[in-house]
């Protein structure tokens, strides 16, 4: 079977940006000879490899194991004959997608949007929540290229995985809450009613195990699957909760509540960038992690 190799940079560049019509600009094409070329790429397949949804053009199976495949070759090819990979920062219109926490996208999306506007003005970023399927089947599917947060049940062996920063807890209580002139003792947090964040995150849990292991009792009085209700409800109430130290730190920028020390010694947890093996070679997606360890370090990180 005759194949035209430049069908391969049509499927990588669909891959990319999940778009027929920004694909075809970044490869110079007209929109119609761009379909041509992906209608022509199907029939040889014999599979549909990406298929319209709501959300963009959405890979195959077939799609996500060819475009792998294409990538690779890509690379391959231009490494060999011109020694430099295809990935220009300046030029290049990619989409990058973020797996994330509510809480952990108020931390990291404002420096990476503006990073991204400086250095690869092209490029868009798109947060992806860790809830709305398995972390694992987000990343391994391509949904996602990268996961920023604490997710210790991704396996080693099958993700990589950079520590970022190591973070801790914090208190958030109301602007002129009676506690902050009484003093957050462990009576007091014992004593006072708690709002928390109902997510199956394993920072919650790691929490959860430390009060009951320092037989600390909490009076749970709210709870909300969301960071930004919680910031609202415990701003305008008597009630209290504890976070992660730079999403509290975020949420007191308002002015609205105030982050306090907490009464006992909370755990600490790693912030760590996690990605496949299926994007672990692709000069895009390596650029991007670099820029992710460069702003988010313990050099940089504000909230220490």
């Amino acid at each position: 079977m005759d194949f035209d190799l430049n069908l391969l940079r049509v499927l990588v560049a669909l891959d990319q940006t999940r778009h027929v019509g920004r694909a075809a600009e970044h490869l110079k094409m007209s929109q119609s000879g761009f379909s041509s070329a992906l209608a022509r790429l199907r029939r040889q397949m014999g599979d549909d490899l990406f298929v319209r949804t709501g959300a963009g053009m959405k890979p195959t199976t077939q799609g996500l194991e060819l475009a792998e495949t294409a990538r690779n070759v890509l690379q391959e090819v231009e490494q060999k004959m011109f020694g430099r990979t295809s990935f220009i920062p300046s030029e290049a219109e990619v989409a990058f997608h973020v797996a994330a926490s509510d809480a952990g996208e108020v931390v990291f999306a404002p420096p990476l949007v503006r990073h991204l506007a400086e250095h690869a003005p092209f490029a868009s970023l798109h947060i992806i929540s860790p809830t709305i399927m398995p972390l694992a089947e987000t990343l391994a599917s391509g949904d996602a290229e990268v996961a920023i947060g604490y997710f210790p049940d991704l396996e080693r062996d099958r993700f990589f995985r950079q520590a970022l920063y190591s973070h801790t807890y914090a208190c958030i209580v109301r602007k002129g809450h009676p506690v902050l002139s009484t003093g957050m003792t462990r009576n007091a947090y014992k004593s006072l009613s708690h709002a928390v964040v109902s997510t199956p995150a394993r920072s919650n849990s790691l929490l959860e195990k430390a009060l009951v292991r320092q037989r600390i009792p909490r009076h749970v009085a709210f709870s909300s699957p969301h960071h930004l209700t919680l910031a609202s409800t415990v701003a305008n109430s008597d009630l209290v909760a504890t976070v992660p130290l730079g999403t509290a730190s975020d949420m007191a920028r308002s002015g609205a509540v105030v982050v306090t020390a907490l009464p006992f010694q909370p755990p600490t947890f790693t912030i760590y960038q996690y990605w496949h093996r299926r994007t672990h070679k692709g000069p895009a997606f390596q650029w991007l992690r670099v820029q992710i360890k460069t702003l988010f370090n313990a050099d940089t990180d504000p909230y220490r």
